[in-house]
């Protein structure tokens, strides 16, 4: 069944399943986009890579809270002395680092090999204090220091904004457009859950046509390929969890289609 949900669903923003989304999405937009560029232009999946560990860890399978175990003692007595109690323990997680890798696109110049466009889908770690949002930012600076266009596609509600020089509307998900001839303004997309992710078009170089990417169609044929209609469960709430105006018209939606 497809995704009963008019837009992004919800439900794909759950750390269990987000890896899986963000990695199906990134290779469906490089195959559509191909299918549209001139042989002037190719388009490389490329990944980036830091460490994180301690508090800036986001993985889900290490756990970030002490695993107590109390350790049962008996004192032991002598004619001779009398030993002290042993001292109870506990079991504590350390913060081992971890490698996590994000992938991304970048449409370049068959020729000259440059970089013209770069497109990024936001991860969790992007969007909360530490390595993977510093590394993020750092990388986003240096674009926005170049000739190359930024396409940013943030389809996660939780988190921090990324940083903009002026006030962007307060929704669920955005798409940003910085084409380097227009900047320092960039277009926002800007929408909630229950619109459709809008049609746009990917910057290329002056007078070479732009093909358009309708993330929304690519998003459906993820749910459906990955067969995400048999694992999510809809009786449940998302994480994260809905906001209450969203609740209410999630739990009729749902209804209506037989899904709760």
């Amino acid at each position: 069944m497809p995704s009963p949900f008019p837009g992004m669903n919800p439900y794909l923003e759950n750390p269990e399943f987000w890896p899986e989304v963000h990695h199906r999405l990134i290779v469906a937009i490089a195959d559509d986009i191909e299918q549209n560029l001139s042989q002037q232009y190719r388009v490389a999946i490329e990944k980036r890579t830091y460490m994180s560990g301690g508090e800036d860890s986001v993985d889900i399978a290490i756990p970030d809270v002490s695993v107590v175990a109390a350790r049962t003692t008996t004192q032991t007595q002598s004619a001779v002395m009398t030993l002290p109690p042993r001292t109870e323990f506990v079991t504590v997680t350390l913060p081992i680092p971890e490698e996590c890798r994000e992938g991304y696109l970048e449409i370049r110049e068959v020729t000259t090999g440059r970089v013209v466009t770069v497109i990024e889908i936001l991860s969790p770690a992007n969007k909360r204090a530490g390595e993977g949002r510093t590394a993020y930012l750092n990388k986003r600076q240096k674009v926005l220091g170049t000739l190359t266009h930024l396409v940013e596609i943030d389809l996660l509600r939780s988190g921090k904004y990324l940083p903009f020089a002026s006030e962007i509307p307060q929704t669920d998900y955005r798409i940003s457009i910085g084409r380097a001839n227009q900047r320092p303004q960039a277009q926002l997309y800007a929408f909630n859950m229950r619109d459709e992710i809008p049609v746009f078009r990917i910057p290329l170089q002056p007078g070479d046509g732009e093909p358009e990417l309708n993330l929304q169609t690519l998003l459906m044929g993820v749910y459906d390929r990955a067969r995400f209609d048999l694992t999510l469960n809809y009786d449940r709430e998302p994480v994260p969890r809905f906001k209450e105006e969203d609740r209410v018209w999630a739990d009729e939606l749902l209804r209506e289609i037989g899904r709760r």
